[in-house]
């Protein structure tokens, strides 16, 4: 990569020369161009990774979209449109944009898919990601394009001074925890998502943290990944009572893990929650319906949705002063307590 001067901003040129092309190739692709090709632009936003090129949001200075009047339009990319979470998601940020007179535009972020570039040739207020890697090219693309993003619980730490916007997960595994020692638990299980999502990884944290704290390590905490899937979570929950088969209460990371979690214990013929407790994260619909009803911690999805598109619009406006977007916003989490949690039951033989 070309050296620049120690302290200086990366240019538009700089990105050309490091990617072997020329400064109008450069904003093409930054304008989401369909006359280039595949190869160049991966070149492209490979150099504006390399380099950190970023256009402020607002910026006059090297303008690589169109000018004009403002957008009434806001983009949500999202990596998938099924499950009552990305509904309740979805419904939060349509009816904000719509109080703000604004229309979405739902993209959809297939893996290989040019998502990017679709965004780019539309003038829009910003972007509002969630379940996207902040780390990807694409993700580079949008800043160095100067387009306003909030990301809902990024999967990986956003580049600093990108704006974020989750719910308080840690505290939510911590309340998890509290919840099933209050009622006598202490040989527990957690199914986790991802080990490398951060959203995961903060839940499972907090659930030891108050599992350690409150009974001086005297609590066990084993956890298995389910990768927020129903039949994996069954497979987790298995391995988890195979390897400790006293386990009495499991927190799973998701609702929809939760199912599969009284997928697996009716295989294995043990009651919820007579014989192991169940409790969930997010509080979907279904939750209310399952019987028994799921102990959960609900995030508030729909508010989420909401608060993001207000995020956004004061970024687009240049609200925060100039200064770089705020680096996190939490919302926060709280227990809803249903029939699938009950007292430990007594000691007993092991169970399979």
């Amino acid at each position: 990569m070309p050296p620049r001067p120690v302290g200086s901003r990366p240019t538009l040129s700089l990105v050309a020369k490091t990617a072997g092309t020329s400064v109008p190739t450069v904003s093409k692709v930054l304008r989401g161009g369909t006359d280039v090709s595949a190869e160049t632009r991966a070149k492209v936003m490979e150099a504006v990774r390399a380099v950190g090129y970023t256009r402020r949001a607002g910026s006059k200075s090297e303008s690589v979209r169109d000018e004009g009047g403002l957008s009434n339009t806001l983009d949500l990319v999202v990596t998938h449109f099924e499950g009552s979470w990305a509904n309740l998601l979805i419904a939060g940020v349509g009816r904000e944009a719509a109080a703000a007179g604004l229309d979405v535009v739902l993209t959809l972020a297939e893996p290989h898919s040019d998502w990017v570039s679709r965004v780019l040739r539309r003038r829009t207020v910003g972007t509002i990601g969630t379940l996207i890697d902040p780390t990807s090219p694409q993700f580079s693309a949008l800043s160095a394009a100067g387009v306003p993003v909030v990301l809902i619980d990024p999967m990986s730490t956003p580049p600093s001074g990108v704006a974020s916007i989750g719910v308080a997960n840690w505290d939510g595994g911590r309340m998890a925890a509290e919840h099933l020692l209050s009622l006598g638990h202490v040989r527990m299980g957690v199914v986790a998502g991802h080990a490398r999502h951060l959203f995961s990884r903060a839940r499972v944290d907090g659930f030891r943290a108050a599992a350690d704290t409150a009974t001086a390590d005297s609590a066990t905490v084993s956890v298995a990944y389910g990768g927020w899937n129903r039949a994996k979570a069954a497979t987790a929950t298995h391995t988890l009572l195979d390897s400790d088969p006293g386990i009495t209460g499991i927190f799973a990371c998701s609702d929809s893990m939760a199912l599969g979690i009284y997928d697996a214990l009716d295989a294995r013929g043990l009651r919820i929650p007579e014989d192991v407790s169940v409790i969930g994260f997010d509080d979907l619909p279904e939750a209310q319906y399952i019987t028994p009803g799921l102990t959960t911690v609900r995030q508030p999805s729909t508010e989420l949705g909401a608060a993001a598109v207000k995020l956004l619009i004061e970024l687009s406006r240049g609200e925060d002063g100039g200064t770089r977007s705020p680096a996190r916003m939490e919302l926060a989490t709280e227990l809803v307590v249903r029939a699938s949690t009950g007292p430990a039951p007594a000691a007993e033989a092991p169970r399979r």
